[in-house]
């Protein structure tokens, strides 16, 4: 069986980096009990940052996380029409890190989820810290990328 990856290039970084900034949602899988479960999270990523998400304690995605912070990623916009599986997405291998809500970090959060105002305060909501180790990046029909967490923490991110 041929490897159907392609050699990691700078446009596939370049690609990887784009959709990971851009991303505003995601679905993210924990494992709960050693079987996946998969929750819809909103998603702020800034250059120089990792990606961050803000999430309950009532959430059953963060006890998993908790106890396990492996996970995985999708992101990638869903267009209005045509097939959506021909538009860039990208799974990403992440360790999720609980970080202090300190407000800098939140002001930053809510810039660009400003929805999440109603409740960011609320002394059950956490901000974690979602770095990449490794991802898949699915650049379209026939473009699939195996990425290093290097490829994806590269200097333009």
């Amino acid at each position: 069986m041929n490897d159907p990856f392609r050699e990691t290039d700078d446009e596939a970084r370049d690609l990887a980096q784009t959709l990971l900034l851009s991303a505003r949602y995601g679905a993210l899988a924990v494992s709960d009990q050693g079987v996946p479960f998969v929750s819809r999270i909103a998603l702020v990523t800034e250059r120089g940052m990792m990606p961050m998400t803000l999430i309950s304690d009532l959430a059953h995605h963060t006890t998993c996380l908790r106890t396990t912070p492996h996970a995985s990623l999708l992101i990638g916009d869903v267009p209005d029409k045509g097939d959506p599986l021909v538009h860039p997405r990208m799974t990403l291998k992440i360790r999720a890190e609980f970080v202090e809500k300190d407000e800098v970090l939140l002001d930053r959060y809510l810039f660009k989820q400003p929805k999440a105002k109603l409740y960011a305060r609320f002394a059950d909501f956490n901000l974690v810290r979602l770095t990449p180790e490794g991802a898949i990046l699915n650049g379209g029909f026939g473009k699939a990328y195996k990425l290093s967490r290097e490829d994806l923490l590269a200097p333009s991110l």
